[in-house]
This record gives structure tokens, sequence and C-alpha cells, in this order.
């Protein structure tokens, strides 16, 4: 009965560091996440195996597991970058990323868990002064934003190849100029708004001028060629089957042969 205490205790002291070794043992990645593996005694960072994947895992207890969220993610850059000619433009654009799956283990010994501010923002800012710099400000203002979003993704995509971080898109969500340039801009696309609408009335206006004349033309013409067809012999023949016609009515009426002018017969009374 002495030598009981005796034994719990080590039992109890065995029992509390093998829940503590199970404890360090184990680990639950979460979903959109994956784990790199690194082995204290085993060469450091794994990178010749495929990361950690979600759900409970096994781990030595002197090794680490370094967790990412792998699905696709956002950062929002505001810049201010220079147009063509040298002015300043402040530009916002929000980038869509994620690092590539199967090289998890190069981006986390290569770069780190900060990689973000590492490599892809010095990316999308070098790629987006680049490409500004190419257009005037009329151009980022109005015409060529999409052809600028377009170039600015890439340029990041150039910039980050063999980086082990996937871009999957650039959206440039505002172009903000100085107010004076801002203004002025949109006084000339004004002008040239109002130009192009005198163009397109004074074009109106001489299309309908020409379908007039021609309609005119038209029907002096198709006179004279009726003018011409209809000689006195004709309109006598077509008065006197007008008549002929009048005569076969029923109502009572008297009928004077070669009374009327030019001969025709004239019709008198009519009850």
């Amino acid at each position: 009965m002495e030598r009981l205490p005796k034994l719990t205790i080590p039992i109890i002291i065995g029992i509390v560091i093998l829940i503590i070794f199970v404890a360090n043992s184990t680990m639950t990645i979460g979903s959109g996440e994956a784990g790199v593996l690194y082995k204290t005694f085993g060469g450091g960072v794994v990178t010749d195996e495929p990361p950690l994947s979600e759900g409970f895992h096994i781990v030595a207890p002197w090794n680490k597991v370094f967790v990412y969220e792998v699905r696709q993610q956002s950062i929002e850059e505001q810049m201010n970058v220079l147009s063509s000619n040298g002015l300043e433009i402040e530009l916002d654009a929000s980038v869509w990323f994620q690092p590539a799956y199967d090289e998890l283990g190069k981006l986390h010994r290569e770069k780190g868990e900060n990689y973000i501010q590492r490599l892809l923002q010095p990316a999308v800012r070098s790629a987006a002064r680049a490409v500004v710099g190419r257009y005037n400000p009329e151009q980022l203002y109005s015409t060529k934003r999409e052809a600028i979003q377009q170039e600015i993704f890439e340029e990041t995509q150039l910039l980050l190849e063999d980086q082990y971080v996937q871009v999957n898109q650039v959206l440039v969500r505002d172009v903000s100029l100085p107010p004076t340039i801002k203004e002025a801009i949109e006084r000339k696309l004004k002008q040239e708004q109002e130009s192009l609408e005198y163009e397109y009335r004074l074009t109106k206006a001489e299309q309908e001028a020409k379908r007039q004349r021609i309609d005119a033309e038209g029907k002096a013409r198709a006179n004279e060629i009726l003018n011409a067809s209809l000689t006195d012999k004709i309109l006598q023949e077509k008065g006197i089957q007008a008549t002929l016609e009048l005569a076969k009515s029923p109502n009572a009426k008297t009928v004077v042969i070669g009374s009327g002018k030019e001969g025709l017969p004239l019709i008198l009374g009519n009850n």
C-alpha cells in the first residue's frame, strides 16, 4: 500500500508528457489554407513535397508548420505615378492574386511570409509607373483606361514570372488628375462633342436638301413627259370616254352632242 502512491506519480507524469507530446504533434489546416513543413533536424523547409493540405495532420513536435492562405486574395493600391509629360497622376487599383500552391515551399524559403509586401506590391507599383508613363493625361482620363489596366496586368505578370505568385487580374478603379487639368480636358471633350454634333446636323441638312432637290427634279421631269404626251386629240378622246360613262348613269339627264367646248357632248339636267 505504501508503494502505490510512488508508482502513481510517475504514471501521471508520463501521461501528462504523452498528452503534451501528442498535442504538439498534431495540427489542423483550415479551409483555403496550406502548410509548409519546416524540419528542424531534416534540412529545413520542405520544397520537394506537396504542402500540407486542408485537414488533420501529425507532425513531429520538433518540426514547424507555416500556414499560408492559398485561395484568391485581393490588395488595394493607391499610387502616385507620372504621365508621359511629367504630370503627377493618382492611380487607385485592386490586384487579385494567390500563391502558387505547388511552389509554396519555395515561396516560403525565398520570400517569406511577408511576400505580399516584399514581392507583390513593389511589382505592381513598378508596372503601374512603367505603363502610365507611356500615356498623356487626356488618354489616361478618357480613352485608354481599359488598355492601361490590361498593360499593368501584363507587366506585373512579367515581373512576377518564376516568383511563385500568380496574379489573376488588375483592376484600375480610378485615375485622378489635378483639378485644373481635369477641367481643361473636360472643356476640350465638350467642344469636340459640340463640333461633332454640328457636323452631324450639317450633314443631315445637306442630305435632306439633296433629297428634296432630287424629288423636285423627278417631279418636273415627270410633268414634262406627261405634258409632251397629252395632245389635243388625246384630251378630246378622254373627254368623250368620261361623258359616255356619265351618260350611263340611271339619273335623268339630257345629252347634247357636240355642244360643249371642242365639240364634246354637253350633259344637261340631273334629277
